[in-house]
């Protein structure tokens, strides 16, 4: 444990994500930010002044001072930084994806271990109340469906949207199921860049459950929603308007609340509605929040590096099945 009433944290990075977490982490309760770094010193200047907290002349520096390193930099350089901050000692969020490759995964999970430190990965939809919502209770989804539709934008456009949209539900589906992917069948098109730009992955686990998941960076109306089926429950996530309806079967004689009760003709049993009222929550706040928790705690955060690592592996082999069919 940590003895000081906030974490020294440092970032580097502050490009579009980075600048984000720079305003969260200024004005935050647990974390004291001693410096950002970037080697665009225009950029960086620039973030430096608007949210008030000192810019570090390089990153070593930032490193020797700091408890924590939050990495927001372009995903090819996260191992760099995150090799040299664990070496020192400092526990490391990593923005998703958590590495560029699976070897460079495992290695910083081993430097990790070795060091004892903490990696969090930044997959902050892990944070949406509309998921949030789902805890506490009992699943065991058989079948889920998700959509991730994004509109374009230059920026990511080099990065497959696998990593850069789709894995965002891949972790969220295997945090859900907990249980092994045995078989992927993708299908993916490049419509207006050199990589595909719109994909779809059927992932069957072990248990026997089944996703279907869609991802797209070209689409007129975005959408991030996920549907959960299982016995007598199905329940739908909208992550973009924060909002979780639940569906589920109950006898009709029994003492239950609900939003609405609907009849079922013929039957001893009634479907229940709930639109479940979910807290006005800063996901990107909720996900640093954890991440100094688990370090003053010493607890595992909420998503781990090996979380992360399982991600980038799924997220991978759907991508070389898309590579494959170019």
């Amino acid at each position: 444990m940590i003895n000081t009433k906030k974490l020294k944290v440092g970032l580097i990075g502050v490009g579009h994500i980075g600048r984000f977490h720079v305003n969260h982490l200024s004005q935050h309760l647990h974390w004291d930010c001693i410096g950002i770094f970037d080697t665009n010193s225009e950029q960086s200047l620039a973030v430096a002044n608007e949210f008030k907290v000192p810019l570090a002349l390089d990153f070593q520096t930032l490193i020797d001072a700091c408890d924590a390193l939050f990495i927001t930099c372009p995903t090819k350089f996260h191992f760099f930084y995150a090799e040299a901050a664990i070496k020192q000692g400092k526990h490391v969020f990593i923005e998703k994806p958590i590495t560029l490759t699976i070897d460079e995964g495992e290695a910083l999970l081993a430097l990790a271990d070795k060091f004892d430190v903490k990696i969090q990965v930044g997959h902050v939809e892990r944070f949406n109340p509309a998921l949030l919502a789902l805890d506490g209770l009992d699943l065991d989804p058989r079948f889920i469906e998700a959509h991730r539709l994004v509109s374009f934008v230059p920026r990511g456009i080099d990065n497959p949207v696998v990593h850069e949209n789709m894995i965002h539900d891949i972790d969220i589906i295997l945090s859900l199921v907990k249980s092994p992917v045995k078989q992927i069948q993708a299908n993916g098109l490049a419509v207006i860049s050199a990589l595909p730009d719109i994909a779809n992955a059927r992932l069957t686990f072990e248990n026997g459950c089944v996703a279907n998941v869609t991802a797209s960076r070209i689409s007129l109306n975005p959408m991030r929603k996920m549907r959960v089926f299982q016995r007598e429950h199905y329940i739908t996530i909208d992550f973009q308007k924060g909002s979780t309806e639940m569906y589920q079967l109950a006898l009709k004689d029994q003492d239950v609340q609900a939003d609405r009760i609907i009849p079922m003709e013929g039957s001893d049993k009634v479907i229940l509605y709930n639109n479940q009222k979910l807290p006005k929550i800063d996901a990107m706040h909720a996900e640093q929040t954890a991440f100094a928790l688990a370090i003053i705690n010493d607890q595992t955060p909420l998503v781990s590096g090996r979380d992360g690592l399982e991600a980038l592996r799924i997220a991978e082999l759907i991508n070389q099945q898309l590579l494959e069919q170019q």
